[in-house]
C-alpha cells in the first residue's frame, strides 16, 4: 500500500511513519515544519527517518530516505498549498492518505485563530479535493476529543451530541468531520476520523502536559496544574495510538463498501481516565523529583475529565491499548534525559 502522511515530521506522524515502514508499506511524509513549537525536534524525528535537516529545509522537493531508501520519502509542502498538493497527489498516486497535519493545540487557537482556519479548514479541504481527484481509496485523519466539549456523559462515545465546541480548534475538528462527512456521501470514497485523546511518549510535543511538567521538574521550576489539579484525562501511549490508526489503514474496506459505511469515526484511546495527579506522581517517580506545584484555576476552552469509549474501535479493529501509566510515563522519561542528555 502506498500511503501519504501529512504532519509526517510531528509527533503522532513521526511515530505513524515508522510503524508503516516496519510494516512495509511505501510511505510518503509530508509536512510544512512550522514554528508552533521547537522546529529542531522536527527535524530531529525526520532525521530518525533518514531525512537531513539539508534536505528537509527545502520546500516542494522530495527526498528520499538515506535509511528507508526503498520505501519512505519526505517532502516539505504546506497542505493550504493548492497548487503543489495536487502535483504531489498525481505523481504519487496514493492509495490511502493518513491526514494528520493541522494546527495544534487549544490555549493557541485564543490568540492566534487564522492559524487554525488556514490550516485545518482550507487545508483538509485541499486534501478531501486531492483525494476525490485523483481516485484516494481511503482517507482517515486525526479529529480531537476536544469536539466533545462540555459534554457531560463520561465516557465520551461517538453517539454523543457534539454541536457545542468551547475552543476554535474544537470547532475546526468538528467541521473537519462534517466535511468527511459530506465527500464521502457525494464522492463514494471512505473517510474514517479518529478522535484523539491525550497521547504521550518518547518524542512528544513540548507544548504538552507530559514535557512541560518534565521540563520544569528537570529545571527546578513550578509546574502549571489547572483546576488546582481536579483534572481527569484519558492519557494514551504513543505506541497503542499508531497500532490503531495503522490497523484503520491496513484493514481490508469491503466490508464497509459492501455495507454502504464509507463515512466512519472513532475515539481512539486509552478506554479510561487517569487523574492529573496520578500522571504527576508517576513523572515525579520515574524522575525521582518532587515536583514543586502551581495551583491555577481553569484554562478557557479547557474541560476537567475526559475519557475515550473506544468499544466501535475494539470491535471493528481489535484495537486494544494496554500501556500503563508508570511504563508509558518511564519510557517518555528514557527517551528525554537520552536527547537532551540529563
Amino acid at each position: 500500500m502506498k500511503v501519504l502522511v501529512t504532519g509526517a515530521a510531528g509527533f503522532i506522524g513521526f511515530h505513524t511513519v515508522v510503524k508503516l515502514i516496519n510494516q512495509k508499506h511505501q510511505v510518503v511524509g509530508l509536512d510544512n515544519i512550522n514554528s508552533y513549537y521547537d522546529v529542531a525536534l522536527k527535524y530531529d524525528r525526520l532525521t530518525e527517518l533518514g531525512i537531513e535537516k539539508d534536505q528537509a529545509e527545502k520546500f516542494n522537493s522530495i527526498s528520499e530516505s538515506t535509511t528507508h531508501s526503498s520505501n519512505f520519502k519526505f517532502i516539505r509542502m504546506n497542505v493550504e498549498d493548492r497548487d503543489a498538493l495536487p502535483k504531489l497527489f498525481e505523481t504519487e498516486k496514493f492509495d490511502s492518505v493518513c491526514h494528520l497535519a493541522a494546527q495544534a493545540g487549544v490555549r493557541y487557537s485564543l490568540q492566534n485563530p487564522e492559524a487554525y482556519i488556514d490550516s485545518n479548514i482550507v487545508g483538509f479541504l485541499n486534501i478531501l479535493e486531492c483525494c476525490r481527484q485523483f481516485a484516494v481509496h481511503h482517507l482517515a485523519y486525526a479529529s480531537s476529543s476536544s469536539v466533545y466539549g462540555l459534554n457531560k456523559t463520561i465516557p465520551f462515545k461517538t453517539s454523543d451530541n457534539v454541536d457545542h465546541p468551547i475552543s476554535l480548534y474544537a470547532a475546526t475538528k468538528k467541521s473537519n468531520e462534517l466535511m468527511a462527512h459530506t465527500y464521502s456521501h457525494l464522492y463514494g470514497f471512505l473517510t474514517t476520523g479518529l478522535r484523539f485523546f491525550t497521547v504521550y511518549g518518547p518524542w512528544g510535543r513540548p507544548d504538552m502536559a507530559m514535557f512541560l511538567f518534565t521540563d520544569a521538574m528537570v529545571k527546578g521550576k513550578p509546574i502549571k496544574v489547572f483546576n488546582n489539579g481536579i483534572m481527569e484525562r484519558d492519557f494514551t501511549y504513543i505506541d497503542d495510538i499508531v497500532e490503531g490508526v495503522v490497523r484503520v489503514l491496513e484493514k481490508d474496506t469491503q466490508q464497509r463498501e459492501s455495507d454502504k459505511e464509507l463515512y466512519k469515526v472513532y475515539n481512539i484511546g486509552n478506554n479510561k481516565s487517569e487523574k492529573l495527579m496520578t500522571f504527576i506522581s508517576a513523572i515525579e517517580k520515574a524522575l525521582g523529583i518532587t515536583a514543586k506545584k502551581d495551583m491555577l484555576p481553569m484554562q478557557p476552552g479547557d474541560v476537567s475529565k475526559t475519557w475515550a469509549n473506544v468499544d466501535d474501535l475494539i470491535k471493528d479493529y481489535g484495537y486494544r491499548p494496554n500501556t500503563s501509566i508508570d511504563v508509558g510515563v518511564k519510557k517518555f522519561i528514557d527517551w528525554y534525559t537520552k536527547y537532551y542528555n540529563i
